[in-house]
């Protein structure tokens, strides 16, 4: 008898508005916007710990409470995917639909930590 494994690997695409990060550096200059995506790429990398945390926990109003927090700093930087899943993982709980949630959730990490990587590495393109 043979088995055979199959390896699910899960890739997420992110999608950036360069318009946003550019008009960023635009209006706060160089080392003002590089304080400001910093900060942000801080604040999501906590707060995307913090959504998994209060998954566990199964509190509910304080995880779509924090994902509603990912999405107005999501978007301030650009990270339109972020903002969406973000979007939909508040949708989800909204419908009291856990088992999503959870699916949803696990997504929004993936887009999460692909966004940061991604953000981070066009900070150093010099935008």
């Amino acid at each position: 008898m043979v088995v055979e494994v199959i390896t699910l690997v899960q890739s997420e695409s992110v999608r950036l508005d360069p318009d946003r990060l550019g008009g960023l550096y635009r209006q706060l200059g160089d080392a003002g916007a590089e304080d400001v995506v910093c900060r942000a790429i801080e604040e999501l990398a906590v707060r995307l710990t913090n959504c998994e945390r209060l998954w566990r926990a199964r509190d509910w109003t304080a995880l779509r409470k924090c994902a509603r927090s990912l999405i107005a700093i999501s978007e301030q930087i650009g990270m339109v995917a972020l903002a969406r899943v973000a979007r939909q993982v508040t949708d989800a709980i909204d419908n009291g639909d856990y088992v999503a949630t959870s699916a949803v959730l696990y997504r929004l990490i993936r887009v999460g930590e692909k966004s940061l990587t991604e953000v981070w590495d066009q900070q150093d393109l010099s935008i």
